[in-house]
């Protein structure tokens, strides 16, 4: 072999050095090889190819130079193999007396080894490549099924990259099995075809073949019944199942059963049921995968589920092929590529959209390739390493140029793809809507309204009145308008009501003012404009409270404003100082509510961006009760010695959006003067925080907690207090005190009075006739209370395992067991139940069963009152509600039958608790 003629062939390498490595190892492995690369032909041009971009084919020729057979002297490399002779050569194994696994094996790597030669030569494009790989797979799962030999009608379907003929070199091979008569007998034979294809030998494997992807996974049957697929496709299958069926191919076995799985397949997945479920679960799992490759720092190096990435164009062609595909049998191919034509001739991609994205997969799949063909390994990921990562540009094809070097220039020209990518998804499934209304896009009205209709906007046009009036024009502001909304429309679009999510946005920018602030704002800062769908498309009362004050835009816009806690004397000085300069009532009065509005938007805001858990919200509006308490308190100048304590879920410091604030009224005062001033500043404080004014009411507030109830007085002394509740008090009274705490006012008498009613509440022991009547009450509460409309099965409040459950069983034994340790008098019911559970009074899992019911129930109806502004204390009967409530609380998959099936086992749980705690049964 002339060494002239080998320089000559490793310059053209990407790595030279590398590639003489090899091949020296290669030939003093196999000498007799020297001798057929001395003409320079294409034998030698394949070696070297393969030295360099795929060293395990030359790993694997060391040892079995067959593995070279199909680029030596005489192959010609430039015809692709056509997959009926495939067919024919892998019939021959087949029938061979020799170990048909083991002679698979060696074959696949031959063909396997003609495949990389022709792509790495430039003599094959990447949908050859994949569809010969696709072919060699279907050819050996010919012969793995004709070695189980089923007695049945048996047939293997493609799925994933093999159904798509888009193979990788190393990808698995995902499959289903499908059989007619013996179930048995099937799932031998595709235990069998498993084997012969998956079991790791001296001589490798064949394809690593997976049938995860069947009904119920790794627990289900091997093999299915035509019948059993499609009844659990109607009955059983998730959306990402039914997408995963897009891809779906005869790959082996009965072709005529195999037909009729397609054709019941192909119905299952293009039927006319509602698509917004199943896209917003779809969507929601690659958000999964997008946040987990994020967590890994991968965002930009993976090749596949990172930012602008392989998926990004799989899962965009696959919805799209969901939406439309219903109507149009067109556009329904299983190869990425084509399916991309398909939809870019059927108008429902921009064609220069589509162009690029086709250039981006060719772009990321080879990437992907050259990088599986180093050894043979799955993987995704761009190497971190300057050194391994030139080297794959060099195999790319990649030099130096002049001051730009082969890495920087790999570097760009990869960058430029993903953020095409990254930028065309996210604009995809609604530019050509925005486009299609302005008369301008090749999308059909009839089109543009079911891809609407899929992604949640199901008021057609109400949704077309918004999108005309917020991008009509010829103004800069609307200009603005059109290029944002495709991004503003993929927000709204998961959010639990996109409908009303449009709507709100619509009348948040209403008037060319308006519109031309926010439209700048929205482009300036995106983070504030995806925050603003999020509340918008979840929330009626923030979506008017944003309307009303939206300024709160420059605060969405800021991580450090939404990730504080307003703490609780903060928030009291900021409305102190609200107070301090308005001179008459009615302005002072509209002045608090505004507070109260800027600070439910940041405690709303925040809870729906996930930033605070339920308990934090519930200190947090608590906090904003006592602040606003104590600036109408303090704007009146009591003229004694006055304070206001807390009582219920605002002495808990638990409540919620839609509570009333029950308090008591304290002063320090003797006679008939004091008590008449104490009366007036208590009537005027009701009257401030209460009375309903053009900008809203502060909080609906309520004293009838006092002695005597509305025929009591609504303030006392503490001298009175303190005699009523030594002489009087009732058990339910005694209760109601675990949750006293002291809210705004004079410190001195509100501790005073705190004091002075633990020894009514807290006896040791505690009477057996108070434990009993508390029960009582209990149960006549469970009877009596829930009102006639409402499923008692689902009720929040009164139901069995709610919130009452959890608090009575706390209260209980806060009163049975806080006479003796002081730190069981805590007003919060989750605090007092920490407290309970460090004391080992009760037990970890009854107090994790207890808080998890008393959280799941807490977050649904604060949830329930952001979507609606109507309060209410019990899940949703219409299923409409009921699903976008469920969305709101994390569920995507069914949410409705996920949230009521996640809501009967945490009550059961708690209530199995409340049973034994509380009413003392033992099971």
């Amino acid at each position: 072999m002339s060494a002239a003629t080998v320089d000559a062939a490793l310059r053209r390498a990407g790595n030279p050095e590398r590639a003489r490595d090899r091949l020296t190892r290669l030939l003093d492995a196999q000498p007799a090889l020297a001798s057929e690369l001395a003409d320079a032909g294409p034998t030698l041009d394949a070696v070297v190819a393969l030295a360099v971009g795929a060293p395990f084919l030359l790993d694997a020729a060391r040892a079995d130079l067959g593995v070279l057979d199909p680029v030596r002297t005489g192959t010609d490399l430039r015809a692709p193999q056509h997959p009926a002779a495939l067919h024919d050569e892998a019939r021959q194994i087949s029938g061979d007396p020799v170990d048909v696994p083991r002679a698979l094996r060696r074959w696949k790597r031959r063909k396997l080894c003609r495949i990389a030669a022709r792509d790495l030569l430039g003599l094959a494009d990447l949908r050859t490549v994949g569809s010969e790989l696709a072919a060699l797979a279907d050819a050996c799962l010919t012969v793995a099924v004709a070695h189980a030999a089923p007695s049945v009608p048996f047939a293997v379907i493609g799925m994933g990259k093999l159904g798509g003929s888009e193979l990788n070199y190393a990808s698995d091979v995902d499959v289903l099995f499908v059989h007619d008569g013996d179930a048995e007998d099937a799932e031998r034979a595709a235990r069998a075809v498993l084997r012969t294809m998956s079991a790791a030998t001296a001589d490798g494997y064949v394809f690593r073949t997976d049938a995860r992807l069947r009904p119920e996974g790794a627990a289900g049957a091997l093999s299915r019944s035509l019948d059993g697929y499609v009844a659990y496709w109607e009955r059983w299958a998730r959306a990402w199942e039914l997408q995963a069926l897009l891809k779906a191919r005869v790959a082996a076995g009965d072709a005529a059963l195999g037909a009729r799985f397609m054709e019941r397949a192909t119905t299952s997945v293009f039927s006319d049921k509602d698509l917004s479920g199943a896209v917003r679960e779809i969507r929601a799992m690659k958000q999964r995968a997008e946040a987990e490759v994020r967590g890994r720092g991968l965002e930009h190096r993976e090749l596949k589920r990172g930012r602008g990435g392989i998926r990004d164009i799989e899962f965009s062609v696959q919805l799209l092929q969901l939406v439309h595909g219903r109507h149009d049998d067109a556009i329904r191919s299983p190869s990425t590529l084509v399916a991309l034509e398909q939809l870019a001739s059927g108008g429902y991609v921009a064609l220069p959209d589509a162009v690029r994205l086709d250039d981006a997969y060719v772009w990321l799949r080879t990437v992907e390739h050259r990088l599986q063909l180093i050894a043979e390994q799955q993987t995704h990921t761009l190497p971190s390493d300057e050194g391994d990562r030139t080297d794959l540009a060099r195999v790319l094809g990649f030099r130096d140029r002049g001051d730009v070097a082969a890495l920087a220039a790999f570097d760009a020209t990869h960058q430029s793809h993903v953020t095409t990518v990254r930028a065309i998804h996210e604009k995809l499934f609604f530019a050509p809507v925005l486009d299609t209304l302005a008369g301008v896009g090749r999308l059909a009205p009839a089109a543009a309204l079911d891809r609407l209709s899929a992604f949640g906007f199901r008021d057609a046009e109400q949704t077309r009145a918004a999108l005309v009036e917020l991008t009509a024009g010829l103004t800069r502001r609307s200009r603005v308008m059109h290029h944002l909304m495709p991004v503003l429309l993929g927000w709204l679009s998961e959010t639990p009501d996109p409908d009303l999510g449009l709507l709100q946005l619509r009348r948040m920018v209403e008037g060319p003012t308006r519109s031309a602030t926010f439209a700048r704002r929205f482009r300036e800062t995106p983070i504030a404009a995806e925050r603003t769908c999020r509340v918008l498309g979840a929330s009626r009362v923030l979506g008017l409270a944003l309307h009303r004050a939206p300024e709160f835009l420059d605060v969405l816009a800021d991580d450090d404003a939404l990730l504080a806690t307003v703490e609780r004397d903060a928030m009291i000085d900021e409305a102190l100082g609200t107070l301090d300069w308005r001179h008459d009532d009615e302005s002072r009065y509209a002045g608090l509510r505004r507070f109260k509005r800027r600070h439910l938007l940041r405690i709303g805001a925040r809870d729906l961006l996930g930033i605070a858990d339920v308990e934090t919200v519930g200190r947090e509006l608590s906090a904003l009760a006592d602040a606003c308490v104590a600036a109408a308190l303090g704007s009146l100048e009591p003229p004694l010695p006055f304070a206001v304590v807390g009582m219920g879920r605002l002495g808990g410091c638990e409540l919620s959006y839609a509570s009333d604030i029950d308090v008591l009224f304290v002063y320090d005062g003797d006679g008939p003067d004091a008590f008449a001033a104490a009366e007036r500043v208590a009537t005027e404080l009701m009257r401030a925080i209460g009375a309903t004014t053009a900008e809203g009411q502060t909080f609906r507030i309520d004293a009838d907690l006092r002695p005597e109830g509305k025929a009591g007085p609504l303030a006392r002394s503490l001298r009175a207090y303190d005699r009523y509740y030594r002489e009087w008090v009732q058990t339910w009274e005694r209760q109601a005190l675990t949750r006293a705490r002291p809210v705004a006012g004079d410190d001195t008498l509100a501790s005073a009075f705190i004091a002075s009613t633990l020894p009514a509440v807290y006896r040791d022991p505690l009477p057996a006739d108070d434990v009993r009547e508390i029960r009582r009450m209990k149960a006549r509460i469970e009877r009596e209370r829930i009102p006639a409309h409402e499923d008692p099965r689902f009720h929040l409040k009164l139901g069995r395992g709610s919130l009452s459950d959890v608090e009575f069983t706390v209260q209980l034994l806060q009163l049975t067991h806080g006479a003796r340790h002081d730190r069981l008098r805590a007003a919060s019911t989750v605090q007092a139940l920490d407290a309970l559970e460090s004391l080992d009074l009760v037990a970890h899992d009854d107090a994790a069963a207890l808080r998890e019911s008393f959280r799941l129930c807490e977050r649904a109806r604060n949830y329930r009152y952001l979507l609606t502004g109507t309060p209410s204390d019990a899940l949703p009967v219409d299923s409409d509600e009921a699903t976008k409530l469920a969305r709101m609380l994390g569920y995507v998959a069914r949410p409705q039958q996920a949230l009521r099936d996640d809501y009967r086992r945490v009550t059961r749980r708690a209530r199995d608790v409340v049973e034994r705690l509380f009413y003392g049964r033992t099971a």
